[in-house]
């Protein structure tokens, strides 16, 4: 049996195979378009004219392939005039193995001419290698006209030695004191769930010439979870010691937070029974699509979890609160019905 990849590995290797078999339409997920652009000019780049497309530059070369295709492609013209659609027109005359990057994707497919534009470049690209890069944001969905046609990949978030690497990397430019194991695990840990642009900055704002302040590390992390509909981080300073009585529901989270597979963080879901108590009944299917959503990634990621039952006043909430504080990790309260109202309300529009 082959070892199992990495994310950041099988992401490569997936799309190495769909520029292979010639796979014409490809929308990547990323929280770090820049980045998702190094790694295609480092992938694919060396063997093919790059060309991306952005609202406000326009087109522009990305190799030096693609500096030869520009004039093909614009003429004299300023390549920061051509519009969302004629970047995906011009794109029919990119060379053969060509590659087209479309930032900000999920902001114009739901228009009738740009999902119209993105389908006509199926068969015509797939006829000599060509591929257009659609990148979003996590979380886009493709609208139903392009659904059964453009591959889906999603670009991991860096893995925990990308980041103790990156976390090197920053303390040596700053000529800070090192870190040791402890410390390193620490640091990795308030930074995993970043990607590595937002990474590196919070990292840099929390140095000094005394070294790294893990506790400004988290603030930092903390505003930059916040930022997502639903999310924020419990600032309470609860403790297990705090709670009188519950000592088998304190035993057994103990054993938890000290066992070998100790959690980085807890997620808390206060009265989740309201949450779900529409699920297979909301006609919409928003409260059916969260418990799937939820549970699935919960068994995708090996995820544990239990629900605390009990009357009123029984310490339910305090003791999930606790024990984040208890472990010395992050508590993140999770709002389900935040989730599909932000969902509706920012949901891209487009004006061509």
């Amino acid at each position: 049996m082959s070892p199992m990849l990495r994310p950041k590995e099988q992401f490569a290797k997936t799309l190495q195979a769909a520029r292979r078999v010639s796979t014409p339409l490809i929308a990547v997920r990323t929280a770090d378009a820049a980045l998702t652009v190094a790694r295609l000019q480092e992938g694919v780049g060396r063997t093919c004219a790059m060309v991306q497309w952005d609202i406000v530059r326009g087109l522009v070369a990305l190799n030096d392939a693609g500096k030869k295709e520009m004039g093909k492609l614009v003429g004299e013209r300023d390549p920061a005039s051509v519009g969302p659609v004629e970047a995906l027109v011009l794109a029919c005359q990119l060379a053969e193995d060509g590659m087209l990057v479309y930032f900000n994707a999920h902001r114009f497919w739901n228009d009738p001419q740009v999902a119209q534009a993105v389908w006509n470049l199926r068969d015509v690209f797939k006829a000599n290698g060509r591929t257009l890069a659609l990148l979003t944001t996590p979380g886009s969905v493709l609208p139903d006209e392009l659904a059964q046609d453009v591959l889906m990949l999603d670009e991991p978030l860096p893995a925990a030695d990308d980041l103790s690497r990156i976390l090197d990397e920053t303390l040596a430019a700053a000529e800070v004191p090192e870190l040791d194991g402890d410390g390193c695990a620490k640091a990795v840990d308030a930074l995993l769930g970043l990607s590595a642009f937002p990474a590196e900055q919070v990292l840099a704002m929390s140095l000094s010439k005394k070294g790294l302040n893990l506790e400004q590390l988290w603030d930092r992390k903390r505003q930059v979870i916040e930022q997502a509909p639903g999310l924020s981080v419990w600032r309470g300073g609860e403790t297990f010691d705090d709670i009188g009585g519950c000592e088998n529901i304190k035993r057994f989270l103990t054993a938890v937070i000290a066992g070998e597979e100790a959690p980085r963080g807890i997620v808390f879901l206060d009265e989740i029974e309201k949450a779900f108590a529409g699920t297979g009944t909301d006609l919409s299917g928003v409260k059916t699509e969260l418990t799937g959503t939820v549970l699935a990634w919960m068994q995708d990621h090996g995820a544990d979890g239990c629900i605390l039952i009990g009357p009123p006043g029984a310490a339910k909430s305090l003791v999930a609160k606790a024990t984040g504080n208890t472990a010395r990790i992050p508590t993140i309260a999770f709002d389900l019905g935040a989730m599909p109202s932000a969902d509706s309300q920012n949901r891209p529009s487009v004006d061509t």
